[in-house]
């Protein structure tokens, strides 16, 4: 493959004109290093099966007013409704995150929202490619169903196109932002993360995070990301002067020298929520594919571990279970 098929446009600070990258950050690690890892030991064994405690959710239709309700669907999927808006965020409610239908990561618990049971959705959030992120086949499904607006970053629509050719999709780059009603706005945020949907598309579409400003508040959601120095959290920070809601991967972070610059870890997720001055964050991204090597739920142990080391009250980070319901609270109820 020559060229870029996803995306032509102008070099700049994060693009050479053929692929992506990540400004004075690290570029993925190479084939060799993933075969290293994938055949070395310490990967902890996961159980077939997982159940949520939580039955899955049955939404309301819209919620308006001062209102913010988030429900976990699972892994980075999370349903976030607010100013009569119903938003999605990275859907897959595929058996697999995967391009194969019989191999590749597999679900350990169902989604916590039967797609049946899905309230009219208007906006989907799409952070970046990787299967577990953009699932061809809930697309499709999902417009079929639902009729969306997909708001994601460049060169992302080329490939959803091949699962729903007649998507309504709205693409933008790092600064760029989008009026999508309901009086919100959506801003395309810088994360460190990558991107490829085979062995020579590496970096060829781009990844982002999003901020979307609402009559609510303002919600940070990264759908993937490292750390990097906490760089991205200032910025987000400083642009949007805090958050209600942040939502922030806590898994697939292990082991380190593999996974540091692209997946930060439950401690990193705490430091990244006070960096951005987010008053209340909801963990995703762990507990529903086995993606890398930590037990299912340390995840969830070592972000309580984070909250204590740092003074925080748990119920202000809350890593979220499939089915699970949060009304997330004011800021100013926080408040002593």
């Amino acid at each position: 493959m020559t060229g870029n098929p996803y995306y032509s446009g102008p070099a700049s600070d994060h693009f050479d004109g053929t692929v992506f990258f990540n400004p004075d950050g690290a570029a993925p690690r190479s084939f060799r290093d993933l075969l290293k890892w994938q055949l070395g030991r310490g990967r902890a064994k996961w159980p077939a099966s997982w159940p949520s405690p939580v039955e899955p959710a049955r939404p309301a239709e819209r919620l308006d007013g001062n209102r913010l309700r988030l429900t976990m669907v699972g892994h980075a999927t999370l349903l976030v409704q607010v100013a009569g808006l119903n938003i999605l965020t990275d859907p897959v409610w595929s058996a697999r995150a995967s391009p194969f239908s019989a191999l590749g990561p597999k679900r350990v618990n169902p989604p916590g929202i039967r797609f049946e049971d899905l309230p009219p959705i208007d906006l989907i959030l799409l952070s970046h490619n990787h299967y577990d992120h953009l699932d061809g086949a809930t697309l499709a499904r999902l417009k079929a169903e639902h009729d969306p607006l997909v708001v994601t970053p460049l060169g992302n629509d080329a490939i959803i196109r091949r699962y729903a050719p007649a998507m309504r999709i709205e693409t933008g780059d790092w600064g760029d932002r989008l009026e999508v009603g309901g009086g919100c706005t959506v801003h395309f945020e810088p994360a460190h993360h990558w991107s490829a949907r085979g062995t020579r598309d590496r970096r060829m579409a781009l990844w982002s995070a999003f901020a979307i400003a609402t009559p609510a508040g303002n919600i940070y959601h990264v759908g993937d990301t490292g750390f990097h120095a906490g760089r991205n959290y200032r910025s987000a920070a400083q642009r949007h002067g805090g958050f209600r809601l942040a939502i922030l991967p806590i898994g697939a972070y292990e082991p380190r020298w593999f996974m540091e610059a692209q997946h930060q870890n439950p401690q990193e997720a705490v430091e990244g929520m006070q960096l951005a001055h987010a008053a209340c964050a909801a963990g995703h991204h762990w507990g529903t594919f086995h993606l890398t090597n930590e037990p299912i739920t340390e995840p969830q142990d070592r972000l309580r571990e984070a909250l204590d080391t740092a003074g925080m009250a748990h119920d202000r980070f809350r890593a979220l279970r499939p089915g699970e319901v949060w009304d997330v609270p004011e800021p100013c109820s926080l408040c002593d």
